[in-house]
């Protein structure tokens, strides 16, 4: 209890404070997904289209929502543009590390999915090569047209603007940009908002439950154990995505994670096709991703001083009376809580 009021006074905000809007964003992601047909009365989308768009106003709407009210819950006492995106992680500063290397990083769990694609499409072209056909500048072409098509299809899929840039673009911005913030701010240690926040990102796919039980009529068991797998890799995929956040400070991290595994689906493991070729691929890249794991995300390579890095795991509290950020309060406020689990490290002493 005196732990939390330090925090409260050192931040302005308490656990329970930080907890309840959390949990309340997560319940508004979702419940104003209904909130034309069922509080508006509006009729029912005449297509799979209007649908979508009108979903995507929804999710808009809620993020919108959600950037003002953590605004008005956080202690922020600078409003000019640059600090305010700062502290969702909104920056241009170091924007091309804060894209490839979490990207480089993230492409290591596809390994085997790679090597897959390569083999098929050597074997696509050995099979044009056994027909007579030959590497001429019609066959390139004929991929590069392909190809083309290909992108052109997608940016007129309206499915794939959700998948590729409304979802994840609106759930990075709740669920990382807003959420982590309230709970740094909180007092919770670094390591206990990475491992809480996706619990807050899961409840917002609880709803699919209800989808797939009443409008896809699928047995209830059936149902939980479909959900319950997206639940699962939900939350190691927002492990992830909040340990990009927390080590970056940039928001473009996660979500460029986040549009590249929902570009790649889950991983391929294993292949009869091609025997353990794939399956080895994979564990080396998994192997990979765990060994650079933190090398690259070092907080030096996103942030050009250390002294005013905008990532939130310094080891050098600033006083409450500096500008506020969510950095500075997350440090602070650990250091007036006098956290004294040894299991518990900050990241950058990692």
């Amino acid at each position: 209890m005196e732990q939390q009021e330090i925090a409260t006074s050192a931040a302005g905000i308490s656990q329970s404070v930080a907890v309840i809007a959390c949990t309340a964003m997560a319940v508004f992601y979702v419940a104003i997904l209904y909130f034309p047909t069922l509080i508006l009365r509006l009729p029912p989308p005449s297509s799979f289209k209007s649908f979508l768009i009108r979903r995507f106003i929804c999710a808009a709407v809620s993020s919108i929502v959600s950037l003002v009210a953590c605004s008005l819950i956080l202690p922020i006492r600078r409003w000019d543009a640059s600090h305010l995106f700062g502290v969702y992680g909104i920056r241009l500063d170091h924007i091309w590390q804060a894209l490839v290397f979490p990207l480089s990083l993230t492409s290591l769990m596809y390994t085997g999915s790679f090597v897959l694609k390569f083999l098929l499409a050597l074997s696509t072209c050995s099979e044009h090569w056994n027909n007579g056909g030959i590497l001429s500048v019609v066959f390139i072409k004929g991929i590069l047209q392909k190809f083309i098509c290909w992108i052109l299809s997608m940016a007129s899929n309206i499915s794939s603007w959700r998948n590729y840039f409304v979802a994840p673009l609106t759930e990075e911005l709740v669920f990382r940009s807003c959420m982590i913030p309230l709970l740094l701010c909180g007092g919770f240690s670094t390591y206990t908002v990475i491992f809480l926040c996706p619990v807050f990102f899961s409840l917002a796919h609880l709803n699919h439950l209800l989808e797939f039980y009443l409008q896809k009529n699928c047995s209830f068991l059936k149902a939980c154990t479909v959900v319950g797998f997206q639940l699962g890799y939900t939350v190691i995929f927002g492990w992830y995505a909040s340990f990009l956040f927390v080590r970056t400070g940039h928001l473009v991290a996660p979500l460029a994670a986040h549009i590249f595994c929902n570009f790649m689906g889950l991983p391929v493991i294993f292949s009869r096709r091609s025997g353990l070729l794939v399956s080895l691929a994979f564990i080396a890249g998994v192997i990979g991703f765990f060994w650079l794991l933190f090398r690259l995300t070092t907080p030096q390579s996103f942030n050009s001083a250390t002294d005013n890095c905008k990532c939130w795991h310094r080891s050098t509290p600033y006083p409450p009376t500096q500008s506020l950020s969510p950095l500075s309060y997350a440090t602070y406020i650990e250091k007036l809580t006098r956290v004294k689990d040894d299991n518990i490290l900050l990241l950058s002493r990692l």
